[in-house]
């Protein structure tokens, strides 16, 4: 027996030959059975196994085990920024992700800035990760190629390229059940403010909306649909042009609740009040959306299940993998930034053509 500071009888630290000499078994069952990363197995022999295991106060040495491995336990996580809401969520998912696993998470962040990701995909992987998460993808990178051809173990997340192992929302979906959600409300007139065009994120979500539409009967007019980056002055930007339209919209949809938020200020400028003369949803549910004066109406993304995708696709092996773009479905969040639309003389509108 040994003292709680895990030590055996001659002073050293507690090993693994230690419970299997003490147990009866090999170092390869002990090993087995021990490994937090392989399903729990509640037979007899396990159980004998851990008991002895915390009777010798033995801690199994993830670093060490990694090094035999020719591994560090560390993963690389490549994100825009973090003072994004979404990116410090996603981030926060991963990190809990690994550490389950007996792994660690490093951070990186590029401003959104193409030729970024390289620099920082470079420096994480000088410090030895054992491979790279990426919340970067932009259509035309070239950098996920590169990686691919040097047998770096990456996955893509939250974003796509549509080739690379992936793990993202299911964002045409939730595109859809956003602008689903407007329609029943009555509205016609619904404006989308897009998101940028190389983050498939907003692609998506983008194809959501048209598919909702035409699902509908309802014209997309293009007038309608405005490009943006992810953030609040963009929303606010966005939201502006819309109302300088001749035929204002009665919703819009926000591909990202940063870009909702600066929707919601650029219209309370102008005395518009959300939701009487403007429905607004957004997209992702971050914390303080449901907190805000007029609670958001959004969508949902599951970052934590998004996070144990993308770490299960980085540890399998490439033959077992079977589909490499994982899709996690959204929740549309109902909530007081929307209501049925009402037209001129105070009538409800039917909630289908």
């Amino acid at each position: 027996m040994t003292d709680s500071n895990q030590h055996n009888v001659t002073g050293s630290k507690v090993t693994i030959h230690d419970v299997a000499r003490a147990a009866g078994v090999s170092k390869s069952t002990v090993s087995r059975m021990l490994d937090e990363r392989l399903p729990r197995s509640d037979s007899e022999k396990a159980r004998h196994v851990r008991k002895i295991a915390e009777q010798l106060g033995y801690v199994r040495d993830i670093s060490a085990a990694s090094l035999r491995r020719g591994e560090t336990g560390m993963i690389g996580v490549i994100v825009p920024r973090l003072t994004d809401t979404v990116m410090a969520m996603l981030y926060e998912s991963l990190a809990r992700a690994a550490m389950r696993l007996g792994k660690f998470t490093i951070v990186a962040s590029t401003e959104d800035e193409p030729g970024a990701v390289r620099h920082a995909a470079e420096a994480l992987l000088r410090r030895g990760v054992d491979g790279l998460i990426l919340s970067t993808a932009r259509d035309e990178d070239i950098y996920t190629k590169e990686l691919r051809a040097r047998g770096v173990p990456y996955v893509l997340t939250l974003r796509t390229d549509g080739v690379s192992l992936s793990a993202v929302g299911d964002d045409q979906l939730g595109g859809y059940l956003a602008t689903r959600h407007l329609i029943d409300l009555g509205h016609r007139r619904i404006a989308l403010i897009a998101g940028p065009s190389y983050a498939s994120s907003a692609t998506g979500r983008r194809a959501g909306y048209l598919q909702a539409m035409r699902e509908a009967d309802l014209e997309s007019d293009p007038d309608l649909i405005v490009g943006s980056s992810f953030s609040i002055e963009a929303g606010v930007e966005a939201a502006r042009q819309l109302l300088e339209l001749p035929r204002r919209p009665t919703a819009i949809f926000a591909v990202n609740d940063n870009t909702a938020i600066g929707a919601l200020s650029g219209l309370a400028s102008i005395g518009l009040s959300v939701p009487d003369d403007m429905s607004l949803v957004g997209y992702n549910d971050v914390p303080i959306v449901s907190h805000l004066p007029t609670p958001l109406t959004s969508v949902r993304v599951p970052f934590d299940q998004i996070a144990h995708e993308a770490l299960s696709l980085l540890s399998e092996d490439m033959e077992e993998i079977g589909q490499p773009i994982r899709r996690v479905a959204p929740t549309l969040i109902p909530r007081k930034s929307t209501r049925r639309w009402h037209d001129a003389h105070g009538n409800a509108v039917a909630s289908r053509p």
